[in-house]
């Protein structure tokens, strides 16, 4: 019996990493005490996610099991014992914003939390891949330093800059405002990459930039492409915070990314690092993503502007994907970001117009 075990199992990256290795033959078993509805209130609870994964996939056990409470999480893993395969790390609290109201909270869950499931991997599951969803904030505010010029819609790179093609594993960590998110999201983060070098272990960040789906609980603090197709297709009103709308992200697939991570798990390597993301395949800046939300909604948006830009926040970010792919070739994007809003759209109109 091979067994895929996921943290965050109701939230977007991991519901999409059931669904996957799942339809593989894996008995999967997910963890996840909808601690995101605490973060970001009930619109944002994950329970009817997790309620829809364990209706739908037989092969599917659930544990409501807080990743700081390490003898929770010792009886997990030592049910399965060696047979543990596959951890996918995903869970975590995932706002800047949030993060500076609970400190402690924010650091006990990424880096702690993370600490407990390296470890619990290394006693009882050493041969196990351990996949850790980092983030691009580990860089802080470094990318904001990069040389950009101001078109009509976008902020946009110099033409010949090094980084024009995406900003990759080269940048610096240091000397950057990186937010208590990003700094404890980069605590859990040098932890994975030790616990491949000092250990051995198969283990590996993903440096995420935008995340999304239609699975995701898109809220105000978190998740902005999801929220703005929300609240263009319910009508509810959305805020622009900084830099004049014009700020860029890159944004990847749920599916796009957990097949990379597939791909990683079919030949790992030892304490690596990749950003990963939408690269330049799939990208927009705010401005752009409200036009596309509104062609698809077929609804105007009705939202604002704050000059106030959030703490910690990139003015322009497009991951460069060039060293996962120089090691895992064969994977490839399969959606761009107007597929990503469509099936967003498509998806949730129904539940989004029932609870608003």
């Amino acid at each position: 019996m091979s067994v895929v075990l996921i943290t965050g199992s109701g939230g977007l990256i991991g519901s999409e990493s059931v669904k996957f290795f799942h339809k593989l033959g894996c008995t999967v078993a997910g963890i996840d005490n909808d601690m995101r509805r605490y973060f970001f209130g009930d619109t944002a609870s994950t329970a009817w996610n997790i309620e829809y994964l364990q209706q739908h996939f037989r092969n599917y056990e659930h544990y409501e099991a807080d990743i700081r409470d390490e003898a929770a999480l010792r009886k997990i893993f030592s049910r399965y014992g060696k047979s543990l395969q596959l951890i996918i790390h995903a869970a975590a609290q995932p706002s800047h914003d949030w993060a500076a109201k609970e400190p402690h909270t924010d650091f006990s869950v990424n880096a702690a939390g993370t600490l407990n499931l390296l470890e619990l991997t290394r006693r009882i599951a050493p041969e196990a891949v351990f996949i850790y969803c980092s983030t691009n904030k580990v860089y802080g505010d470094t990318p904001n330093r990069l040389p950009l010029k101001e078109l009509e819609t976008r902020w946009e790179i110099e033409d010949h800059h090094p980084y024009r093609n995406g900003i990759d594993e080269t940048m610096s960590i240091d000397q950057s405002k990186h937010s208590l998110f990003g700094a404890s999201k980069l605590a859990a983060d040098v932890f994975t990459q030790e616990y491949g070098r000092y250990f051995g272990m198969k283990t590996v960040c993903f440096r995420g930039g935008c995340l999304t789906g239609p699975n995701h609980a898109g809220t105000q603090l978190h998740g902005f492409l999801a929220y703005l197709m929300k609240c263009a297709a319910t009508g509810q009103p959305y805020t622009v915070f900084g830099y004049k709308g014009k700020q860029v992200r890159d944004n990847i697939h749920s599916y796009d990314l957990v097949n990379a991570f597939y791909h990683f798990f079919q030949n790992p390597r030892q304490g690596e690092v990749y950003n990963i993301g939408g690269s330049r395949h799939s990208h927009c800046s705010m401005l752009e993503a409200i036009q596309l939300c509104q062609e698809i909604s077929g609804r105007e948006l009705h939202w604002s502007y704050s000059d106030q830009h959030r703490i910690g926040d990139h003015i322009w970010w497009v991951s460069r994907v060039e060293k996962f792919q120089s090691h895992y070739p064969e994977w490839r994007f399969t959606y761009s970001i107007k597929e990503i809003l469509q099936e967003i759209y498509l998806l949730n109109r129904e539940r989004w117009q029932k609870s608003s």
